[in-house]
């Protein structure tokens, strides 16, 4: 087994950076308020300089660096980079098993013969996410979750770490306890009160020891893993939940005909892979990529799902008049993209219909009842016309 974990550094102060250039060259703080009791989500390496960190106070941050820019976390701007982020990983090393936003685990042996060519795919991994969205990663490679997870956190930001096989205890020894997964702050008491400092002190435990410091079947994983060994396999979902299509011109795209164009090829691709799979869709998403490798997504779901190919065309040119007049600008790249997938197809009535008020005619707010964007739906409507 081979397997690679993924961490995006500093991701949500990377986007920020991205988002606003300015703030590259100063200590930046994502988190909540600092006069009140807000917490550390994330930090810049400028802002760690000042032992800033996640999880601590942001009264605290405050007092270390007084000149830190605090910003509020932006959860749907960073679900977009992350979705661009994980597309491109799955487009090098298929199999992906997302743990969160900004990190997972990639089956390499599906892809590489050996740690020679694992090494190399890892680059390739790192080269493609700084092309499409400059943002940076961290890969660690080794045989197991345990150790891969530990390796890619060594050489932040942007390194590589493979630890090869038959050396996995000698790489974890002298890293402190807390490094290892699943020694929480009751097993790391125990621990320590006990004299066992290093990782490498875990695996040394005897029987008798492990079972007075660690009872139970916890205490035998944690041995195991001090020693470089866990079976833990990638856990995937065997169940499509999303198509998507997305396009990056030759050159940056301001004309609107043209992007329309674009987008109802997708839409054509997009529904031919429903109708193959024989599924519908509720949530349709546009995606758009602008000069400055921001990223923007804006979606729509509707009450029954659709697999026609002018229907989802319609949506996701509305969306994307929805997306410019939020922010108007050139295009590097654009794309469409379905979720919300069913089995089951229904008779399609409309999904977004609207009583004379003006008001959703079933008598309750779609937007409420299924997330529908309602801005959009009035984009969608303004092309019906």
């Amino acid at each position: 087994m081979i397997v690679a974990h993924l961490d995006l550094d500093a991701f949500f102060a990377a986007v920020e950076e991205l988002e606003d250039p300015t703030l590259r060259t100063k200590p930046l703080i994502v988190g909540g308020d600092p006069h009140g009791r807000g917490v550390v989500a994330t930090a810049n390496y400028e802002a760690r300089k000042f032992g800033i960190h996640s999880a601590m106070s942001c009264a605290e941050a405050l007092r270390r660096c007084p000149h830190a820019v605090f910003v509020r976390p932006r959860h749907s701007v960073y679900r977009d980079y992350s979705r661009s982020v994980w597309d491109t990983v799955r487009g090098i090393v298929p199999t992906v098993e997302r743990t969160g936003l900004d990190e997972g685990y990639l089956d390499v042996g599906k892809v590489a013969s050996d740690f020679l060519q694992a090494r190399t795919i890892a680059e390739a991994v790192q080269t493609a996410v700084r092309a499409g969205t400059r943002l940076t990663c961290s890969l660690g490679v080794s045989t197991s979750k345990v150790v891969s997870k530990i390796a890619s956190d060594l050489r932040k930001p942007g390194g590589i770490v493979v630890v090869p096989p038959k050396t996995e205890a000698a790489f974890l020894a002298e890293f402190d306890v807390r490094k290892l997964p699943g020694v929480g702050p009751k097993a790391e008491a125990r621990l320590r009160a006990a004299g066992v400092q290093t990782i490498g002190a875990i695996a040394a435990l005897s029987d008798t020891e492990l079972k007075r410091l660690l009872p139970g079947s916890v205490g035998r994983v944690l041995r195991d893993r001090a020693c470089g060994i866990d079976h833990r396999e990638l856990e995937l979902s065997t169940e499509r939940i999303s198509i998507s299509v997305e396009n990056t011109f030759e050159r940056d795209v301001t004309d609107r005909a043209k992007l329309y164009d674009e987008l109802r090829w997708m839409a054509a691709r997009v529904a031919g892979h429903l109708r193959e799979s024989r599924r519908t869709a509720r949530t349709v998403t546009t995606k758009l990529r602008y000069t400055d490798f921001s990223i923007r997504s804006r979606s729509t779901s509707l009450r029954i799902g659709i697999d026609d190919e002018g229907e989802i065309a319609e949506l996701a040119c509305g969306l994307l008049d929805r997306a410019l007049s939020d922010r108007p600008g050139a295009l590097r790249l654009v794309g469409v993209g379905v979720s919300g997938l069913s089995d089951h197809r229904q008779l399609a009535f409309p999904a977004l219909s609207e009583n004379a008020s003006g008001h959703p005619s079933n008598g309750g707010s779609p937007a409420a009842a299924t997330g529908v964007d309602s801005r959009a739906g009035r984009a969608t409507r303004k092309l019906r016309s």
